[in-house]
């Protein structure tokens, strides 16, 4: 190798080792989950709307009180500590929480555990949460992901790429509740689609698009994926709020809209497994698990499903209508409550939806578990 200056042998060098460490870090965790790839709302934004000029965003204190990576700092998570996709991630071994798609540090190995697209106020129709200006719908975050699996191949070459995308990852869709809180559902904004819809008529074209996105995401290689079906947003602090409830009840049309759209996202899920061969769509049955734990929150060792931790006081009559900021008033009890705000479940009650959703049985999980798809 006459000629060849020494730095440039290195240069080859390092080079070498570079490439043979990430597809040694692609290799180490051969057993079980590498990657967790999260799509979504605000019940799963590890912090994409910090990045954004949006009024839905959670980057201020006392969100993140109890995020033990971040030191209690606020990271963007709509919570006081983990979200469900953190904590399933952890459960199944993952090695990392999957790095907000936005965040700059989401380049090169630090995508190898996944990433995080979801956004607060996103949707599965694109109109869909207009009210914050700005948000990712799902057909964006899946855009992005496009952008994700090329960085893959990039990274890992073709062939590995494709088989820790479709053996190796798993993909979570945690969206759809605001398709009726900031859309549907809401005063003025929703009107023409409203006069323009019935609800059957929104609600097919909302299991249309997904039908779709669920497709887009299954060319893209994915095959592991475990779908949540939208919670009892009637019975969150906020609609107990604006429709002047008591404690223990809740909002029946709220409801009513999510049991239709949740009965036709089981069939939906049922013909994709039918259809897409080797995909594996897993229903996650949230509606059912947290309308469990508001109704029986004592058993589970809560002291309220009603009244929200961070807000408690000065918004509205169950914390429901002030967003979590500096200025709310905060419970000291937060592993007591099964909301942490107007919207959101508290990391306790997060726990516990994870964990049946990781090791549980075929009522809140199905036709397998997480563990369980993990394997497969």
């Amino acid at each position: 190798m006459a000629g060849v200056k020494p730095w440039s042998l290195v240069l080859i060098v390092l080079c070498i080792m570079s490439l043979s460490s990430l597809v040694k870090g692609a290799d180490d965790n051969n057993e079980g989950l590498a990657a967790s790839f999260i799509f979504g709302d605000s019940l799963v934004d590890a912090g994409n709307n910090n990045y954004l000029q949006t009024l839905s965003k959670a980057n201020v204190p006392p969100n993140g009180i109890d995020f033990k990576a971040s030191g209690g700092q606020p990271t963007g998570r709509f919570t006081n500590g983990r979200t469900i996709g953190d904590i399933v991630g952890e459960e199944l071994g993952v090695p990392n929480y999957a790095v907000p798609y936005l965040a700059p540090n989401s380049t090169g190995k630090a995508i190898l555990s996944g990433v995080n697209y979801a956004s607060g106020g996103g949707g599965i129709m694109n109109a869909t949460g207009s009210i914050f200006v700005n948000r990712l719908g799902l057909d964006i975050q899946i855009d992005y992901f496009n952008i994700t699996r090329k960085q893959f191949d990039q990274l890992l070459g073709p062939s590995n790429a494709q088989d820790y995308i479709s053996k190796r990852s798993i993909f979570s869709i945690t969206i759809g509740s605001n398709d009726f809180l900031n859309n549907y559902l809401l005063p003025l904004v929703s009107t023409g689609t409203r006069i323009s819809e019935n609800p059957d008529a929104y609600i097919d074209d909302m299991i249309d698009h997904l039908r779709n996105q669920l497709t887009r995401l299954y060319q893209l290689d994915a095959r592991k994926f475990v779908v949540a079906n939208v919670g009892p947003i009637g019975c969150i602090p906020y609609q107990k709020s604006i429709n002047k409830l008591k404690e223990n009840q809740c909002v029946d049309l709220a409801n009513k809209l999510a049991m239709q759209y949740n009965r036709q996202l089981k069939n939906l899920l049922t013909e994709l497994n039918g259809k897409l061969q080797g995909a594996m769509f897993v229903h996650a049955n949230v509606y059912d698990l947290v309308m469990e734990i508001i109704t029986n929150y004592a058993k589970y060792g809560f002291t309220t499903a009603g009244t929200a931790c961070c807000g408690a006081g000065t918004g509205g009559q169950f914390a429901g209508i002030i967003p979590c900021t500096p200025t709310s008033s905060l419970c000291e009890d937060r592993d007591k409550h099964v909301f942490w705000d107007s919207y959101h479940p508290s990391e306790a009650a997060n726990l516990i939806i994870a964990r049946q959703l990781v090791s549980g049985s075929t009522q809140y999980v199905s036709p397998v578990n997480l563990k369980q798809l993990g394997n497969l």
